[in-house]
């Protein structure tokens, strides 16, 4: 039976027993189809590409419309809104946004023919929530091998500075993995690893993006957001992807989807599209 229900966070105990190759691979891709080879070229150098627009405003509204939806239901629950995790494998709409073949071209043109898509997380900062994104690696976080793993930021909202956009530490992936130090509760972190001083490693860029666009970033790029202290939300979700050849403890591989090329080895569970939309 495959399961729908994943920690966002793994234990960091579990971690530390699995044997993962965190370096940064460098995208080889001499025609690409979407991007330009200098958008290749910055990924490479910077560990990000933005402004890339995927949906126009009415096609956001839309998608934001069952957001809304799915929030609201969430929240009855008891739930916060940083919960919404894994969310291709429950609702049919995440699954649609994960396997875009908008958003998968650009994909392609860093991972290679063969992608499989795993993670789908909505980071919703709700008017003056007070919690930020502290500093971070997201491959710091994931049971996967080799690091070869980018992350598509799709703006459900506008997210600018005043409403706590995210931040990149520009050519900080290529420093592997660093050294990390658990949050505090007083820091009021989404997540539970803080680096310090991360402009050490780089010059810090504003991840502005207006609804309907989104960003790419390296799985090793240090990056975080402030608290959303304004008046508006702020909400993104957050895209995972994978080159096919990246391998998945603790049963992270059940979560993946092809979505370009094939899985030769079968290791990803490619799983097909929820038949519901939103929680019953």
């Amino acid at each position: 039976m495959l399961k729908d229900q994943f920690q966002a966070v793994p234990d960091s105990s579990q971690l530390q027993q699995i044997e993962r190759d965190l370096r940064f691979y460098p995208t080889t891709n001499a025609h690409p189809q979407v991007l330009s080879q200098e958008q290749v070229e910055q990924f490479n150098r910077d560990g990000y590409i933005k402004d890339l627009t995927i949906f126009s405003p009415s096609e956001i509204a839309s998608i934001r419309q069952q957001f809304d939806e799915l929030l609201s239901r969430t929240l009855a629950t008891g739930a916060d809104s940083y919960s919404i995790s894994s969310a291709h494998l429950k609702y049919g709409f995440c699954w649609d946004l994960l396997t875009n073949s908008r958003i998968v071209a650009i994909v392609k043109d860093l991972l290679g023919e063969n992608v499989v898509a795993w993670g789908s997380h909505f980071f919703c900062k709700m008017p003056g929530d007070g919690k930020a994104v502290a500093w971070h690696q997201d491959a710091s976080y994931w049971p996967l091998s080799p690091s070869r793993n980018v992350t598509a930021w799709l703006a459900i909202d506008d997210a600018d500075i005043e409403n706590g956009c995210m931040r990149f530490i520009a050519g900080s992936h290529q420093y592997g993995h660093m050294t990390f130090r658990e949050s505090n509760p007083a820091e009021h972190n989404v997540l539970n690893q803080t680096i310090e001083n991360p402009w050490q490693f780089g010059h810090e860029v504003i991840d502005s993006l207006a609804a309907g666009q989104i960003s790419i970033h390296s799985d090793l790029l240090l990056h975080g957001s402030e608290a959303n202290n304004s008046s508006r939300r702020r909400c993104g979700l957050t895209l995972r992807y994978a080159a096919a050849e990246v391998r998945a403890a603790l049963d992270w591989n059940q979560k993946g989807v092809i979505v370009s090329g094939s899985d030769p080895s079968g290791h990803w569970a490619n799983r097909p599209r929820p038949t519901r939309d939103l929680p019953e």
